[in-house]
């Protein structure tokens, strides 16, 4: 079988059997304790979902998002945490946007993750042919995909949900263009660094939380980042922490694993030295939509039995975010953490 970096489409494809990977030491954080769920309270400011990994399965985003309109009818937003689609191509797309369509939704916040870059291994949508990489398709073509899709020009961007700023980040280069030996590792520019660097300081200044929503997770986070198939997404992940570590009040939603929420490191505080931040900042991991794993004992991963369907509510009020991991296919609740801030709005 090939490696998870070479696997095209579908997580259901993947090797379930343990990988030998060596566990790392974790770096500074504080787990996340299970509560029971509560109705949001008085002092709400804005409530939102975050969801990820699609990859296709269009039937179990319906359920998800039947659900959220459900729960959360006034939701201010929905941000998805990147692999929109299974490869990228088009049609793939457009079926997200006739999906999301039947339903009664706010604004979405699109980031772009590693399965909007699969189209190159296929020759055409039904032959996969990894042999003939890239097979006549240019990088370019999958950025102006997903542009086109996302009704922007650019990865990052930044919106409002209720007032709360949602950044959304991502890789500006599928690395296989440009290195042989790398496939989904994620390059950001020196103008994102700068944005992302500005617009958490701006928003401080204001007294705001900030929520930063991008693909892969950042190393020894959150559930499965300190897993060998993981350790290694960012080309500059120390950068990153160095910009986020030095906001206490930075959110930062991930995907990529398809770890379970029901595990103990679903949230962190990611303390990074250096930062003057003792505190850190806030890792939340997202979840899945299209199908779920967890750790196998062994430094691997394994599949999650039976129905997997996961994403995540966030409520802002004027003192604290209350992020609550929600099972959409059983419509229950998993667990929440209260994370007091700060700063009042």
């Amino acid at each position: 079988m090939p490696s998870r970096k070479d696997v095209p489409v579908d997580r259901r494809s993947l090797l379930t059997a343990a990988t030998g990977a060596v566990a790392l030491g974790a770096a500074a954080q504080i787990p996340a304790r299970a509560a029971t769920a509560a109705a949001p309270g008085a002092g709400l400011v804005s409530a939102f979902n975050v969801i990820s990994d699609i990859q296709g399965d269009l039937r179990d985003l319906d359920v998800a998002l039947k659900d959220m309109t459900g729960i959360n009818p006034a939701s201010t937003g929905i941000a998805i945490a990147g692999d929109i689609t299974p490869r990228g191509y088009d049609f793939e797309y457009a079926e997200v946007t006739r999906a999301f369509g039947k339903h009664t939704l706010p604004k979405a916040a699109w980031a772009i993750g590693n399965h909007e870059f699969y189209v190159p291994k296929w020759a055409d949508p039904d032959t996969l042919s990894q042999s003939t990489w890239p097979n006549g398709t240019t990088e370019d073509s999958l950025f102006k995909s997903f542009y086109k899709f996302a009704g922007r020009d650019k990865v990052y961007n930044e919106q409002s949900f209720g007032g709360i700023p949602v950044l959304t980040i991502g890789t500006e280069k599928y690395m296989h263009f440009h290195d042989s030996a790398l496939w989904d590792e994620v390059w950001m520019s020196d103008e994102q660094f700068a944005w992302l660097e500005d617009r958490l300081r701006y928003w401080q200044g204001k007294r705001k939380p900030v929520m930063v929503v991008t693909h892969h997770p950042l190393p020894n986070t959150v559930s499965g980042s300190r897993n060998k198939l993981y350790m290694k997404d960012y080309l500059q992940a120390d950068r990153l922490l160095g910009i986020l570590g030095r906001h206490r009040d930075a959110f930062l939603f991930c995907g990529h694993t398809h770890w379970d929420l029901g595990l103990s490191d679903w949230y962190v505080r990611r303390v990074v030295p250096g930062t003057a931040n003792p505190e850190g900042f806030n890792v939340v991991n997202t979840g899945a939509v299209q199908v779920g794993w967890t750790d196998n004992g062994a430094g691997g991963e394994v599949e999650v039995p039976g129905t997997f369907n996961q994403g995540l509510q966030v409520e802002v009020y004027r003192d604290k975010v209350v992020v609550r991991a929600r099972d959409f296919a059983g419509s229950a609740w998993i667990k929440q953490i209260t994370v007091p801030l700060h700063t009042a709005i």
